[in-house]
């Protein structure tokens, strides 16, 4: 049997005021803290940067650059190795040779995915741009991939000057 003490719901005690005072105390003294700081201001970060340094807000800009460079040049060698069935087929009498420069190529731009910590990696892969833009001579479509990984290949050129200066 249950009797009428049983069936009533529970209710909550009651807030003890001291613990609410201190709550309360706690969050005043927390807010004239956070506004009495003064907040920081663009023209003070660029105060302490050396002249002629601007901040990207990047972690590791030149990481990110080399990153951006590196996958461009691997997807690039992917595209070159899979233009040499279409080149192959549709080549001519200069199949051959397009496709032994498509594999050159290629194989250059792994290597110099990997080596973009090296300065000169980057002039390098300027000339490959212009290899590949060469390369129609050999077959039209190296000359339109020519073209459209040396757009690419500036615009990396204009980010990594705009980042690193």
């Amino acid at each position: 049997m249950t009797t009428n003490d049983e069936t009533r719901p529970e209710t909550a005690p009651a807030a003890e005021p001291a613990t609410t005072e201190a709550a309360l105390a706690a969050s005043t003294d927390a807010a004239p803290a956070a506004t009495t700081e003064p907040a920081p201001t663009a023209s003070a970060d660029a105060d302490e940067l050396p002249p002629g340094y601007r901040r990207s807000g990047l972690r590791n800009p030149a990481g990110a650059v080399r990153g951006m460079g590196a996958a461009a040049l691997g997807l690039q060698g992917l595209v070159l190795l899979l233009a040499i069935q279409p080149i192959r087929l549709l080549g001519g009498h200069l199949s051959a040779g397009a496709v032994w420069a498509v594999v050159v190529l290629s194989v250059v731009c792994f290597v110099l995915c990997g080596m973009l910590r090296r300065p000169w990696v980057w002039t390098a892969g300027t000339v490959v741009q212009g290899a590949l833009l060469l390369g129609g001579f050999l077959h039209w479509s190296l000359f339109a991939l020519g073209v459209i990984f040396g757009l690419v290949w500036v615009y990396i050129l204009y980010v990594r000057r705009s980042i690193l200066g």
